[in-house]
């Protein structure tokens, strides 16, 4: 096999959190008599951690430090309280899961979401798979695309960067892998466009999470 270990980015590329960050976000904005949005709309407001979705969110004269302090607390409170309710694994995660597991590659967690929350969303909505590694926002890890948290995986499964697969849906995971030293592997499934996946780097695009396995099997083909 091409690879040793593979990490995974969460929302986005394991899981459709899409749901309840929208209705977290949005229950937070409708309290302090700010607009909502469309659940789409949080496609491109998520993935750089809470603070930087709350400044998303907010609108624009409204985006004082103090008020984006206050709300993130405020978020990470929601959310904690109702992160499973309509997030589940995207269709085909849990066969591809099982088909990694079977070839013996470790697997692990990057994501920029709160690491208590991160810890959270894998052992309720993933519990049949043991991940080497999961990893999310907290003191001492910098958030993506910063390398030190990937780093740190790639220690802890005691594998060579370059036999290192990172699949994710964002430009932010693409610079990530790279600055890492490792293959980075777009999933258009995710928020993400085909666009920013490969401006962030992206060595392959892939359609579908069975698409993963013929990769770790005999490598990228020719585009």
């Amino acid at each position: 096999m091409r690879f040793d270990a593979v990490i995974f980015d969460l929302d986005g590329t394991l899981l459709d959190t899409l749901g309840d960050i929208a209705a977290a976000m949005n229950a937070v904005l409708a309290a302090h008599g700010h607009p909502a949005h469309p659940a789409a709309a949080y496609k491109h407001m998520i993935g750089d951690g809470v603070g930087m979705l709350v400044r998303r969110a907010l609108p624009e004269g409204a985006r004082e430090q103090a008020r984006i302090a206050a709300l993130e607390t405020e978020m990470r409170e929601t959310y904690g309280r109702a992160y499973a309710v309509r997030t589940r694994p995207y269709e085909g995660i849990p066969d591809m899961l099982d088909a990694l597991a079977a070839r013996g590659l470790a697997l692990a967690v990057l994501s920029n979401k709160p690491d208590a929350l991160t810890r959270a969303c894998v052992e309720a909505l993933l519990p049949r798979w043991r991940f080497a590694a999961v990893v999310g926002e907290k003191a001492g890890v910098p958030p993506k695309p910063d390398p030190a948290g990937a780093r740190a995986i790639v220690a802890a499964v005691a594998a060579a960067p370059e036999r290192v697969l990172y699949v994710g849906d964002s430009g932010v995971d693409m610079e990530t892998a790279v600055a890492a030293g490792l293959f980075p592997a777009g999933a258009l499934w995710g928020f993400r466009s085909r666009a920013e996946l490969e401006r962030g780097g992206a060595r392959v695009l892939l359609a579908r999470p069975a698409d993963v396995l013929p990769l770790v099997d005999t490598g990228p083909r020719p585009r």
